[in-house]
């Protein structure tokens, strides 16, 4: 391939950062430059990408200088700077200003994220485009001992500040819990409350169905406002452990017209710009999509998008670094994305339609693990992997559906 002007710069070294990778190095034969505060697996021992460790890159207080140390180091290449999770997706719209001298920067500005993040903003914005979404309160340390529950159990609680709540520690801890009664509540907030978490808990209530009613839809919004390309998940499985509950573990790529107008009307309106990520559930109390939240950047399972022919990297590359014009795509093929062994895959998933739908693409050969690539093969690097795909038998054995407190 030819050599190009610019240089990916990815922010965050997970399953979502080798994909990413992946998709430039399948687009343009280049190896991105990988930084994180530590290496995991997914983008260890790898040769599609180069990995350099820069501790404490979340710290506002260091994250400005830390990037600027590598634009300088690469200041021979147009630089396209990316995040692959929301902490750095925040960290870089927050310093954009100053980013913007070194960098490519394809993210919105500070006063739109707060617009979207504020929860009163978003359901102002989610009635005024008319998206649905669950009756949803906030829990406060202050609070939470005489905090009742303003509609029916079973309700979600989760935390509102990911960043301090990853970083504290008690028994049973999880990412997201279910509570399906007014005692269940009262230990989960206990315990969170008990430990060094101190910020809002989010409490939801809890929309019915399997994993297979939620939906994924990734966007990519050009530097001109206008929506380049729209994806839609139907995720068959998720993730259950206690760090991983609500993470896709299988996708299947679906199309639905009226909810991709919508979405795309209400970004073009906003004047968004660059990658957005909607998570939803379809309820089937009254048919309608209950939109959860928006994420300022590309979702951890978007290989999805670039599996199914459509490079999610290749449109910001192409509209923001090589300025060629993009029309408007609404990807409609289908194909199986998955990080999990097909046993765990047809074990757990409870959709019986959508298990056949996938053992119909794997005989077709459309299935895809973003993680296993043999163009990126060597027996390290494929040993750990295949050591953490054969754990997820005894993670789903032990945490299948246990989204409570013990």
């Amino acid at each position: 391939m030819a050599e190009q002007p610019f240089l990916p710069i990815l922010i965050g070294s997970d399953m979502n950062a080798y994909g990413m990778a992946r998709s430039f190095y399948e687009a343009y034969g280049i190896k991105p430059i990988v930084i994180g505060r530590s290496h995991l697996t997914a983008t260890q021992n790898s040769s599609i990408l180069h990995f350099e460790q820069v501790p404490n890159l979340n710290e506002q207080e260091t994250f400005v200088d830390e990037m600027v140390k590598v634009a300088k180091k690469y200041s021979h290449k147009k630089l396209l700077l990316l995040a692959c999770g929301d902490d750095y997706a925040k960290l870089i719209i927050k310093n954009k200003p100053e980013l913007i001298k070194y960098f490519t920067v394809p993210y919105i500005d500070e006063s739109l994220m707060d617009q979207i993040l504020l929860k009163e903003n978003f359901y102002k914005m989610c009635e005024k485009y008319n998206f649905s979404y669950p009756k949803t309160d906030t829990c406060t340390y202050e609070t939470y001992e005489s905090f009742d529950v303003k509609f029916k159990y079973p309700i979600i609680i989760k935390a509102s500040n990911s960043v301090e709540y990853w970083a504290c520690s008690f028994p049973g801890k999880k990412k997201v819990f279910v509570a399906h009664d007014e005692a269940e509540k009262t230990a989960i907030l206990k315990a969170i409350y008990s430990s060094t978490y101190k910020d809002h808990l989010i409490i939801q209530e809890f929309i019915p169905g399997d994993d297979s009613y939620m939906r994924v839809l990734n966007a990519y919004v050009g530097q001109d406002g206008k929506v380049k390309l729209m994806s839609l998940g139907n995720p068959i499985l998720e993730e259950h452990s206690p760090e991983g509950i609500g993470s896709y573990a299988a996708i299947i790529n679906t199309y639905d017209k009226e909810i991709m107008d919508r979405v795309r009307i209400f970004l073009e309106d906003i004047g968004y710009t660059g990658f957005a990520n909607f998570d939803m559930k379809y309820d089937s109390r009254d048919g309608e999509y209950k939109l959860f939240e928006i994420n300022l950047r590309n979702g951890r399972s978007s290989y999805y998008v670039t599996a199914s022919g459509h490079n999610l990297m290749k449109y910001v590359a192409d509209d923001r670094m090589l300025g060629k014009d993009l029309g408007l795509t609404y990807a409609k093929e289908k194909h199986l994305w998955m990080i999990i062994p097909k046993g765990v895959l047809f074990k757990y998933a409870q959709n019986e339609e959508l298990k056949a739908e996938a053992k119909r693409l794997i005989r077709a050969g459309k299935m895809t693990n973003s993680l296993f690539y043999k163009k990126d093969f060597n027996i390290k690097r494929w040993f750990k992997l295949t050591l953490n795909n054969l754990n997820y038998y005894r993670k789903y054995k032990k945490y299948f559906n246990n989204k409570g407190l013990s």
